[in-house]
């Protein structure tokens, strides 16, 4: 699956099973879920998890907080767009599951 194909399917409601927390937290923000995509996201104690955190948080407004989480994840605040980086991060997590 490429983040296109994942992002075009959480929109359409076609959540892949079996998706790891932070894959899941960015489908369930790709669905408009934000709460669910938190919640998904503050679940993990890892710095994938940490990274979507941020990510979250950056789109929420919360720029402190966003720090905070980019810090945790070994990352720094991009520049581009919100949707250049959640695309960014999907690629980089379906690298890593494989």
């Amino acid at each position: 699956m490429t983040a296109e194909e994942l992002l075009q399917a959480a929109r359409t409601g076609a959540q892949p099973p079996g998706l790891p927390g932070p894959l899941r937290a960015l489908a369930e923000d790709a669905r408009g879920d934000w709460e669910a995509a938190h919640a998904a996201a503050q679940a993990g104690d890892d710095a994938e998890s940490a990274w979507v955190h941020a990510y979250l948080h950056r789109k929420e407004g919360d720029l402190a907080n966003a720090g905070y989480w980019y810090s945790r994840a070994g990352r720094v605040k991009p520049a581009g767009t919100l949707e250049e980086e959640w695309l960014a991060i999907a690629r980089a997590l379906l690298a890593q599951a494989g």
